[in-house]
């Protein structure tokens, strides 16, 4: 299937600055990048950074005291999740290629290793790899109450364990954090959705599995076909939409807009704004 989807950022910058953006789509298995546009207020010379290992593509910008406004606009065509493996017999046995093993441990927001009383609680009766992740996916969405306001960029998967509110980013590092603390790799992913409401970067989670990489949402709030990739990494550390470097007043984001819809024309679009 493919996607037209895109972002608007307004910021107000008192001081100079560095951005780094995290809003392109990935370069990486089942998404397919058919053309895009960044536009720029002023316009500004942007430097795109690669990460090998995710296809992950950071704008970096010098910015000038001031206002900017960045529009990213994209086509990408999605090809359909792979079917998830019934068993994983690795999974038991410990055996994580070492490209995975990051995604073991505990993190900044996911803290596996005081949680793992929760998981054991969780899934401990349930036998090992894709039914463990199913059974912690499951148990996140019933005991979570999806409350927008609830959290912010300081909550981690402890403070959510302890609260049971939050939004996708949160269900994402708690469902993450408890499939560590069995023993499953799992990864933190933003991007774009198709179908959320209200339209917004959408975060949900991948557990290796088998050999290979499967796509969750804990929030169910999206089909799992209807995502495409910007950013992936251990958790929201890794994948913010931006990251800002100054030595002055912090920037203030005024105006956000974010959104997906199936191309060329098949359903209307949906945005969501929020200003400041």
């Amino acid at each position: 299937m493919r996607f037209r989807l895109g972002c608007t950022l307004d910021y107000v910058v008192p001081e100079p600055s560095v951005f780094f953006f995290n809003v392109a789509v990935a370069r990486c298995p089942r998404q397919r990048l058919v053309r895009e546009e960044l536009r720029l207020a002023p316009a500004l010379t942007p430097e795109e950074l690669v990460i090998p290992a995710t296809g992950a593509r950071f704008t970096r910008l010098d910015v000038p005291a001031g206002h900017l406004s960045l529009r990213y606009e994209a086509h990408v065509e999605r090809a359909p999740e792979p079917p998830r493996p019934a068993t994983d017999a690795a999974a038991a046995l410990g055996r994580t290629p070492p490209e995975v093993l990051p995604y073991l441990f505990s993190s900044r927001y996911c803290q596996a290793d005081l949680l793992t009383d929760l998981a054991c609680e969780v899934a401990g009766d349930v036998p090992p790899g894709p039914a463990q992740v199913a059974a912690i996916c499951d148990w996140v969405y019933a005991n979570l109450r999806y409350l927008p306001g609830a959290s912010d960029t300081s909550t981690s998967a402890l403070d959510t364990a302890r609260d049971r509110t939050g939004v996708c980013r949160d269900f994402a590092h708690l469902a993450i954090a408890l499939c560590r603390a069995m023993g499953i790799p799992t990864r933190f992913v933003t991007g774009y959705a198709w179908g959320l409401f209200v339209p917004d970067f959408h975060a949900c989670m991948e557990a290796f599995l088998a050999g290979r990489w499967h796509l969750f949402d804990p929030s169910r709030k999206v089909a799992t076909d209807r995502m495409v990739r910007i950013g992936t990494g251990r958790d929201a550390a890794d994948a913010s939409f931006v990251t800002i470097f100054g030595d002055g007043r912090p920037s203030e984001l005024t105006e956000m807009a974010v959104f997906a819809e199936p191309a060329p024309d098949e359903t209307p679009a949906t945005t969501a704004r929020h200003r400041a």
